[in-house]
């Protein structure tokens, strides 16, 4: 196999939650790039159809990841449908930027269910079904607010629910080696999405002048990574956050 050949996924499926928006519509077109089918699970079937008007060998499966009978369902369907699931990543995620005395429980549990809850509920069932077809592969998407903390914006449900989730990937990566399930987290800085205002005048130095590259990266630069971390490319590798964050913390 040559170096390139490696980062091959023709013949594999994958499946994206969140897949619809954001960084997860990246890492899907990097994904059927790199000749894989592509599962995109999320809630919002009318954004996943823009994706699927737009994209070749994608389907959409619609569930809500932090309720386990919709995630036990949709293994079922994509089985059913596909034939079966090579790869895994937990994408789907949102934040509450409060400080910690504004928090209401409402908004703790919504981050948690989904960002931590969520995942676990995905790889618990994908991963049942990998381990008995012989392995596969799951990539979490972590975050940078799992290893520091934010500013100027305090976040504290978001920040606890990315260090959790580049815990149970290490977890789970330690667990399921034998069962031939590598798994790994992407852990990036500040992109571009819907979801982080990066352009907004108080957030321009923290998040951006505060970084070695001086800049926000684009979707579209961190999917390669996710396309190492689910080929054979990253074989050795398990138990991994690989951060991807211009630099930001280094310092």
């Amino acid at each position: 196999m040559s170096v390139l050949d490696a980062f091959g996924l023709a013949g594999r499926v994958a499946v994206v939650t969140g897949g619809n928006r954001g960084l997860g519509r990246a890492f899907v077109t990097a994904l059927t790039e790199a000749g894989a089918s592509v599962a995109i699970v999320a809630r919002d079937t009318a954004k996943t159809g823009e994706v699927l008007a737009s994209q070749r060998n994608v389907r959409g499966f619609q569930a809500d990841v932090r309720q386990r009978g919709d995630v036990d369902r949709v293994v079922q369907q994509i089985v059913a449908e596909m034939g079966g699931v090579d790869i895994l990543v937990n994408n789907a995620g949102t934040c509450v930027h409060a400080p910690a005395l504004d928090v209401t429980e409402h908004d703790w549990h919504e981050v948690i269910d989904t960002n931590v809850n969520g995942v676990w509920n995905c790889c618990q069932a994908f991963g049942q079904h990998m381990a008995e077809r012989g392995g596969g592969t799951i990539v979490n998407v972590g975050s940078i607010s799992g290893l520091i903390v934010n500013r100027p914006q305090w976040q504290p449900a978001y920040n606890a629910s990315k260090a959790a989730v580049h815990q149970l990937t290490k977890s789970l990566a330690a667990e399921w080696a034998p069962l031939g399930i590598r798994v790994n987290a992407l852990a990036p800085g500040y992109i571009k999405t819907e979801m982080a205002p990066v352009d907004r005048p108080e957030f321009r130095q923290h998040w951006i002048e505060d970084a070695p590259m001086k800049r926000y990266a684009t979707p579209a630069e961190i999917a390669p990574s996710l396309i190492y971390l689910a080929s054979d490319a990253s074989a050795f590798m398990t138990g991994s956050v690989l951060v991807i964050d211009g630099g930001y913390t280094v310092f």
